[in-house]
């Protein structure tokens, strides 16, 4: 979400949906999950209703969530590889912060985002090429070591 209060509107809106909900789960997977399918739907669905994907604003977040790259990309402003994402197409953004950061797997991503499987790997795909591209471009890093990188 791009500011807290439309957060809260969908953490809201995600706890009304649950309550309402709760005999509709089915237990063939932990309540755990089902929950956060619940708020990821409404997370997307509000994005997709506002027209804009979800960016992550502070740049510490992938912190703790993408040690290899942070390895690999000693020296390498955070900022600027937060820049980097930000300007990925909307598509490729949210399946690359889905699988990356937030570690859902691409059958769940697809799913979640009612795309194909084929399609969250794609767009995975096309995301970590234009990363991989900006990194290069930037001269930050040699062709082979940007290759390397696990994002």
């Amino acid at each position: 979400m791009k500011n807290r209060a439309d957060a809260e509107d969908v953490l809201q809106d995600s706890y009304v949906k649950i309550y309402e909900n709760i005999d509709t789960f089915r237990g063939d997977c932990p309540l755990e999950y089902w929950i956060r399918s619940v708020v990821v739907n409404t997370a997307l669905k509000h994005l997709r209703k506002q027209k804009y994907w979800q960016e992550i604003d502070d740049v510490h977040a992938y912190d703790n969530y993408l040690p290899d790259v942070e390895a690999t990309l000693s020296g390498f402003q955070r900022q600027q590889l937060t820049d980097f994402i930000h300007e990925l197409p909307p598509g490729c953004q949210t399946v690359f912060n889905l699988y990356a950061v937030e570690g859902y797997q691409h059958n769940e991503i697809a799913q979640l985002m009612g795309i194909s499987e084929g399609t969250s790997k794609s767009q995975y795909a096309r995301a970590r090429t234009l990363l991989q591209q900006k990194l290069v471009k930037e001269q930050r890093f040699d062709d082979e070591s940007v290759r390397k990188t696990k994002f």
